[in-house]
């Protein structure tokens, strides 16, 4: 059932991550736990969620499972997950928009030179640039398995019922090799992998 797989999921963030009310430090080994539980249960999730309404809930999933993938795809799971739950955390946010399609594709736009009724993201202009950085987002063949793990993340990242978030309410990041000038005004709340998250203050 769904209740398992989140079940699952938190008792392995229980063992090797903090998380809300509960601090540990990571383990040897944890990317290689967590990773082999999102395996597992990965049957469970997605039987769950094929009882998700198909035109919305499963929707939301894919948009969060392509943000992790296309974002996170080099991380060790932890920050995958992470990538997740800034997600997440921009929907309950009210700057940002409701959904986690809008979330994920948030960006200017400009309206097509055939059609005028059709809008494209501006290039290299989006909130997540892989999304409008003019790429075709099409997973290699030798990246499912990574992918079908991002789609596993996203499913309990949009069910979980209770703020698990080990990010601390993050709602950016950056790799650690540049310094983006909002940086400055962000709390940052952890670094994961080459990525360093921050919360946006309210």
């Amino acid at each position: 059932s769904g209740l398992m797989v989140l079940n699952i999921f938190k008792n392995t963030m229980a063992v090797d991550m903090p998380i809300k009310n509960h601090t540990s430090q990571t383990k040897a080994g944890t990317s290689m736990k967590v990773l082999a539980a999102i395996t597992l249960m990965g049957a469970v999730a997605f039987g769950a969620a094929s009882h998700a309404t198909e035109s919305h809930d499963q929707k939301q999933i894919t948009c969060i499972a392509d943000n992790i993938y296309w974002e996170a795809r080099n991380q060790n799971p932890k920050g995958m997950i992470a990538v997740g739950l800034v997600t997440i955390n921009r929907v309950f946010d009210k700057r940002y928009p409701n959904t986690a399609c809008e979330v994920v594709h948030q960006g200017p736009t400009r309206p097509s030179w055939k059609n005028q009724s059709i809008s494209y993201p501006v290039k290299n202009r989006c909130q997540f640039s892989w999304y409008c950085d003019g790429k075709a987002e099409k997973v290699p063949e030798a990246d499912k398995d990574v992918y079908e793990i991002a789609r596993m993340i996203a499913f309990k990242v949009y069910y979980i019922n209770s703020r698990w978030d080990f990010t601390n309410g993050a709602t950016h990041y950056h790799a650690d090799y540049v310094t983006p000038s909002w940086a400055a005004t962000k709390t940052k709340t952890i670094t994961i992998g080459n990525h360093i998250f921050y919360r946006w203050e309210k």
